[in-house]
């Protein structure tokens, strides 16, 4: 490792569209700059239920302006996302619980898959409109998108139900709320030994700035 090299930990979750916007910038970041970025798939729902926070769209002024927000940034960034006026719906009406366990089964037992996974989570999700995310033949298939084998994929689908999974993933979410995390993404880097919280996918650059890059 160089020296004085920042770890960067990224608290995401794929239901989240502006989580896969950091996530993207993140990844491209982590090539030029003296970082090593960790990825800490957590759960949305359960950082907005403990910190009383609402979903954006629930506001319908700003669920307007974010549909327009999120077509600006995806062409900027240039990340494959789609956004269709009933996504919102389609958001409030799946759990994403089981995919975040998947995502974290993978995490505990192979890492270096845990990036690809990801981004082929956010493009079915958001770039396929992908609605039921229940199904292991829909795991499967996306975790093949991701270079994994079927039989890997199977047994990450099964890894979903064990409490060693569920309890990682919980503890995960949890240390987001203790960052101060009330939504995703959520960017933590310690300055001189302190934690430092960045929300949203739009503040790269002020914590670039922050560690000296």
């Amino acid at each position: 490792a160089r020296m004085g090299r920042s770890v960067v930990e990224l608290f995401y979750d794929v239901v989240s569209p502006y989580s896969w916007l950091g996530f993207e910038v993140l990844c491209r970041y982590q090539h030029v700059w003296n970082i090593d970025l960790r990825f800490r798939p957590a759960f949305l729902a359960g950082v907005m239920q403990a910190t009383g926070n609402k979903p954006p769209a629930m506001l319908p002024k700003r669920g307007e302006y974010m549909m327009k927000d999120i077509k600006r940034m995806a062409k900027y960034y240039q990340v494959p996302l789609q956004t269709s006026k009933d996504d919102f719906q389609r958001i409030i009406s799946i759990s994403n619980l089981k995919a975040m366990r998947f995502i974290t089964a993978a995490g505990m037992t192979q890492p270096q898959y845990l990036e690809p996974l990801s981004r082929e989570f956010w493009i079915s999700f958001w770039s396929q409109s992908v609605y039921n995310l229940l199904h292991s033949a829909i795991f499967v298939q996306i975790a093949r998108q991701a270079g994994l084998s079927s039989e890997l994929a199977q047994k990450l689908f099964e890894m979903t139900s064990s409490p060693a999974v569920k309890d990682r993933l919980k503890e995960t979410t949890e240390e987001a709320i203790k960052y101060g995390a009330f939504g995703m993404p959520a960017i933590v880097v310690r300055v001189n030994g302190e934690p430092q919280l960045f929300f949203g996918s739009d503040r790269v650059e002020l914590l670039g700035s922050i560690i000296g890059e």
